[in-house]
């Protein structure tokens, strides 16, 4: 795995912490706005997550091209769904969306353990997923006891 990946991995948390913060503003349409930006960037990121599988799916030396692709096109399903249920309950959205980066991230774990990924990238992953969720649910538990923060 190149080097880059790492910090570009990190940079790819900024709008997480921005979006989540702004999410439970004590100004309403900037919570809005930005709830709804968090669950858009939220399910982008897990449809380039489905992504990375959908490529690995077409390499000609693929073990199980058809799990793979599977695993690649699941995460996007979710993540466009999520981005419906936006626009009816953002928490219920957050909550799917934290279930589908647990979900992808437990399958690619156990595909590292088959060597179909390699485990630096599986590391990463569950780095990434696991502040990424904490994010998500932080701002479902503040926003569901109505907690705002003054900016």
């Amino acid at each position: 795995m190149p080097t880059a990946i790492i910090p570009l991995t990190l940079l790819g948390l900024v709008p997480f912490f921005v979006l989540a913060v702004r999410s439970v503003s004590a100004l309403p349409l900037v919570a809005q706005v930005s709830v709804i930006g968090l669950i858009d960037y939220a399910a982008l990121v897990l449809g380039f997550i489905g992504g990375i599988h959908w490529g690995l799916a077409l390499l000609p030396e693929t073990v199980r091209p058809t799990l793979r692709a599977i695993a690649g096109i699941v995460p996007m399903i979710a993540a466009w769904i999520c981005m419906v249920l936006a626009q009816f309950s953002p928490t219920i959205a957050l909550v799917v969306l934290v279930l589908a980066y647990l979900a992808t991230v437990f399958v690619e774990h156990r595909a590292a353990q088959r060597l179909m990924l390699a485990p630096r990238y599986v590391y990463l992953r569950w780095g990434f997923s696991v502040v990424a969720c904490v994010m998500m649910l932080l701002v479902v538990v503040l926003r569901g006891f109505g907690q705002t923060i003054v900016l």
